[in-house]
């Protein structure tokens, strides 16, 4: 019998499932698996429905039908399937939704992204920094060569300068620091705009299987995007590119 224990205990279910797909779900590639789910999940409880009724006809069409979708989802939705597990696989996703910020933050390493990326917008260099609240190995294809350096303009400058080796692959950035360069990044399958070169598609494609911001200069345009749960966006204004950029470090 339902009674406020009950009640209690569905609402708590409901708040966890929100704070979930708020955290993990909302606004990536995953959010199609999780509207796919919930179909499959009301079209299986209008079965029971159906049979609870007596409409046994009904009942088995609805019942077979999800069945059969069922294991349709696993082919249709497979690529979104891989990518929702790499996102449930990163414990540090989970510590990122209860952790607090605290303290002061040294600026330093803000001011010479901030600073290398405006020079680079305007000598056109092509780059691509990557800012992951944890390196997730399994959606990077080649981290490419150990740095571990503190992060200053002159480096970030020579490592894009485009007669170096590693100018063409990615930055990580990692506590504050320059882990990473030359990293190989997933390519987006997704059909995008012909503006958009291998940096974007790269930028993008990690950004489908993880919770990165990826921060892309167009060596063609010298326009400066970042790439963030599937969608690219543009920023003309330093202040705003800082600001956005000063939120993402502080995770």
């Amino acid at each position: 019998m339902f009674n406020w224990v009950g009640l209690i205990q569905v609402v708590i279910i409901i708040a966890i499932l929100w704070v979930f797909y708020r955290s993990f779900i909302k606004n990536t590639s995953s959010e199609t698996l999780v509207r796919g789910l919930l179909g499959l999940a009301a079209l299986w409880g209008a079965s029971f429905v159906m049979l609870w009724f007596r409409l046994d006809l009904l009942g088995a069409f609805l019942h077979w039908t999800a069945l059969f979708l069922s294991l349709s989802l696993i082919v249709v939705f497979q690529p979104e399937l891989r990518k929702f597990m790499a996102l449930m696989g990163n414990i540090d996703e989970w510590r990122r939704v209860f952790r607090r910020d605290s303290g002061m933050r040294d600026t330093r390493p803000l001011d010479a992204i901030v600073s290398a990326v405006e020079y680079m917008s305007a000598k056109h260099t092509g780059a691509l920094i990557v800012f992951p609240t944890t390196l997730d190995e399994s959606a990077i294809e080649r981290k490419g060569v150990r740095i571990d350096a503190v992060i200053t303009s002159e480096l970030l400058l020579t490592i894009f300068f485009n007669k170096t080796p590693l100018h063409d692959g990615a930055v990580i950035i990692q506590k504050e620091r320059i882990a990473y360069a030359g990293a190989i990044l997933p390519l987006s399958q997704n059909n995008l705009n012909w503006k958009y070169g291998t940096r974007h598609r790269a930028a993008l494609g990690l950004s489908d299987v993880s919770r990165a911001v990826v921060l892309i200069v167009s060596e063609e345009s010298g326009d400066i995007s970042i790439a963030e749960k599937g969608k690219i966006t543009k920023y003309d204004d330093t202040q705003k590119l800082r600001a956005k950029l000063e939120k993402v470090m502080s995770k």
